[in-house]
C-alpha cells in the first residue's frame, strides 16, 4: 500500500496491508504493531477492529470464503457447470493467494468463530451444489458426494502446486499444448467427469 494510510476505512486498509505481507512473506510475518506502523496509525488502532493478530487472520479467511462463494454463485447462475466451478476455484486462488493460504490453515484461525464458519459453509454449499450439473449418465446420485471430494481435491491441488511454484518446477505444465493454468485445470479436472476439452 503506497504512502501508508491517511483516512477512511482503517479495517479495510489493515486487511489489504496484511494480505500484501502474507503474499510476499507468509502469514507469520506481521504483527498488529507492524501493520499499524506501515499504515501510519497508532499501534492500538488495529486492535480496536480486530482484537489480535489472530483476529486479522480470521477476517482475511472470512473475506476469502465470501469472495469464493460469490464467484461460485456467479458461475452457477451463469449456467456454469461443476467443472467451471473448479476453474473458478483455481482462478480465485491465483488472484487471492494470501487469502487462499490463510483460509485452509486451521492452525492460524479461531475455528469456533461464527462468522468464519458461516462464510466457509456458504462457499462449500456452492461447491457442493455445483455437482448437480453433472449428467446422470456420467455420475450416479450415490457417487456425487465422492465427486465433490475428488473434484475439490483436484482443483485445490492444482492451485496449491501453482502457488508454491511446484507445477512449473516439475515441468508438468509444459506437457500441455496450452500451458495456461485454467486450461490445464479444465483438462485435468475434466477427466474426472468424462469431459474432455476439444483438441486445438
Amino acid at each position: 500500500m503506497a504512502d501508508g494510510y491517511h483516512h477512511g476505512n482503517l479495517r479495510a486498509a489493515v486487511l489489504e496491508r496484511a494480505a500484501e505481507v502474507i503474499e510476499r512473506e507468509g502469514p507469520y510475518s506481521f504483527s498488529l504493531r507492524s501493520l499499524a506502523a506501515d499504515l501510519g496509525v497508532s499501534h492500538t488502532a488495529p486492535r480496536h477492529h480486530f482484537g489480535s493478530r489472530e483476529g486479522v487472520l480470521n477476517a482475511i479467511a472470512v473475506e476469502g470464503f465470501q469472495v469464493l462463494a460469490e464467484r461460485l454463485r456467479a458461475n452457477r447462475r451463469a449456467g456454469g457447470d461443476f467443472l467451471e466451478a473448479g476453474v473458478e476455484y483455481v482462478r480465485f486462488a491465483v488472484e487471492h493467494p494470501a487469502h487462499f493460504q490463510v483460509m485452509f490453515a486451521p492452525a492460524l484461525l479461531t475455528e469456533d468463530d461464527a462468522e468464519l464458519e458461516a462464510a466457509r459453509s456458504a462457499a462449500f454449499a456452492e461447491l457442493t451444489t455445483g455437482v448437480d450439473s453433472v449428467a446422470d449418465d456420467v455420475l450416479a446420485a450415490e457417487d456425487r458426494p465422492s465427486a465433490v471430494v475428488a473434484g475439490w481435491s483436484i482443483v485445490h491441488g492444482i492451485a496449491t502446486l501453482a502457488l508454491t511454484g511446484n507445477l512449473d518446477a516439475s515441468g508438468v505444465r509444459d506437457l500441455f499444448d496450452d500451458t495456461d493454468l485454467l486450461a490445464v485445470t479444465r483438462r485435468s479436472a475434466g477427466l474426472l467427469l468424462g469431459r474432455r476439452a476439444p483438441r486445438e
